[in-house]
């Protein structure tokens, strides 16, 4: 038994009939590779085998009873692995545009609590030959990078590995590890209870000092050349994608070179992360531009930070802190863009620094259950997003993936493209995994708040190139017009493919 960590544990609370907290992947794949020929029945066998090392495949939730505490994990003694791998095809021949249809049906429905909170979707009919899978896991279990790390155990670095070797602990799910008692929970629960007015006095007089500490890192920002400071909270100005969410989700793919990114590092000095927001920030600008919904002030991006916490709440599946980021896309000129995102990324980590990585996650620890769950609900149900101005306007996350082939049952895995969660008042999110020198972008909507999502993944790449001109670069070295093709809008009327409007998967 493992008790959440209260940033876990608020993914749940946070989640409502119209807002799924799950982060989820689809990725290609060439079959040819695969030693014995591909048949749904060995992608499963081997992604069985493969589970028990990562006890977390496992796991599930267990509620305190009354909502005392945290809800805690726990081995599921029933896992049954065909409830976990399913099977789906895309009418032949599938390409980008269906497989993202696809994505967006699955990623629109929430998973099942009594269960592991996971689900692999292996995807048939895909042109040439090939396969997809399409993973979701709930944000309480990951975040970008530990998900990252997480399905590494599903994969091989060659088609046709030496067998691993025995770990030497039993993979049954719950072997020696009875279900606690109610009463052991709420027992648990209560002792937690006893320490928290002493810690919640600890981070209150913590974070006092550090608010502190912003504002002389805010004060200093003024004086120094280059620095510029972190975007604020409901500063954000109101688009069409800044509204109460609906059920469905819609998904669009596309992908730039890292190489091509890397040039503009090193002739600006900016960093892969800057050159990647200066990009979305370009894409975003023509799709509100097309929009006739261009604000004059610049938008602002939450982004995801890595952290390594330590101290008593340095545990749980999510590690991570955030960023408020200017994107100003109100700039015609996309050096100037580039250099005042470059200005506020320093700023904000500074800002960032001065806050404390574990902030987050130490005022997360004491978010009561009922109360969090309740106001989350109730703001969900009262479309309370549409009455203030936004919190951001979107999340940019960007993540790095390995620069060598990966294998899964042998089968080589072509592209990635990573999809986080929509929130209230924030209806997208961009989020970018490299692999192998591409950078693939996964972007999940809510159709309502951004129909043509795929038109703000078509300007993707026409970012890319303008930024590259005006560094006075060659163009872009790296194209996929495979892509760039599902991503290509014909006209003013192309709504592209919306996720969750079409027939439930096939499913096997």
């Amino acid at each position: 038994m493992e008790r959440m960590s209260g940033l876990d544990a608020s993914f749940l609370y946070l989640e409502a009939p119209s807002l799924h907290m799950h982060v989820a992947m689809a990725m290609t794949f060439d079959p040819s590779t695969i030693p014995g020929g591909y048949s749904f029945a060995r992608i499963k066998s081997s992604i069985a085998t493969r589970v028990p090392r990562a006890p977390v495949f496992q796991r599930r939730l267990l509620e305190v009873p009354l909502h005392l505490g945290h809800p805690v994990w726990v081995d599921d003694p029933d896992f049954d692995i065909d409830f976990h791998v399913r099977l789906a095809a895309l009418p032949r021949p599938g390409g980008f545009r269906e497989l993202a249809e696809l994505a967006g049906d699955i990623t629109g429905h929430q998973l099942d609590r009594s269960r592991p909170l996971w689900e692999m979707w292996i995807v048939e009919g895909l042109a040439d030959g090939r396969i997809a899978t399409i993973v979701k896991m709930h944000h309480s279990t990951v975040d970008g990078v530990s998900g990252a790390a997480l399905l590494s155990v599903l994969f091989d670095l060659e088609p046709d590995p030496a067998p691993p070797a025995p770990t030497g602990v039993d993979g049954t799910p719950g072997a020696g590890h009875p279900i606690p008692s109610g009463l052991d929970l709420m027992a648990q629960a209560v002792a937690a209870r006893v320490l928290r007015p002493f810690e919640m006095a600890r981070d209150v007089l913590r974070t006092g000092q550090r608010i502190l500490d912003v504002r002389r890192v805010r004060m200093v920002s003024e004086e120094r050349p280059g620095l510029g400071k972190a975007a604020l909270p409901l500063t954000a100005p109101r688009t069409s994608f800044n509204r109460s969410l609906t059920r469905r989700r819609s998904v669009a793919f596309s992908a730039i070179g890292l190489a091509d990114v890397k040039r503009l590092k090193a002739a600006t000095g900016a960093t892969v992360n800057d050159v990647v927001l200066a990009v979305c920030t370009g894409a975003l600008r023509s799709y509100l531009l097309a929009g006739d919904e261009l604000p004059d002030k610049p938008l602002v991006a939450v982004v995801p930070v890595s952290v390594e916490p330590t101290g008593p709440h340095a545990h749980g599946s999510n590690q991570v802190s955030s960023m408020f980021v200017q994107l100003p896309t109100q700039l015609d000129d996309p050096m100037e863009r580039l250099g005042v995102v470059r200005a506020g990324t320093l700023g904000a980590k500074e800002e960032h620094h001065a806050l404390g990585a574990d902030t987050l996650l130490n005022w997360a620890e004491h978010a009561t259950p009922n109360l969090f769950a309740n106001a989350a609900r109730l703001y969900s149900r009262m479309r309370l997003a549409d009455r203030h101005r936004p919190i951001a306007n979107l999340v940019v996350s960007n993540v790095p993936g390995p620069d060598f082939p990966l294998y899964l049952a042998g089968a080589e895995m072509q592209a990635g493209f990573p999809l986080g969660p929509v929130m209230d008042g924030m209806g997208i999110n961009v989020t970018i995994m490299s692999y192998r020198g591409a950078m693939y972008w996964g972007i999940m909507a809510c159709p309502e708040s951004i129909p043509k999502v795929w038109q703000l993944a078509a300007a993707v790449p026409p970012a890319l190139d303008e930024l590259l001109a005006a560094a006075g670069l060659e163009g872009a070295a790296y194209r996929n017009d495979e892509i760039a093709t599902a991503a290509r809008v014909s006209g003013a009327g192309d709504v592209g493919f919306a996720g969750g409007t079409g027939p439930e998967p096939v499913a096997g």
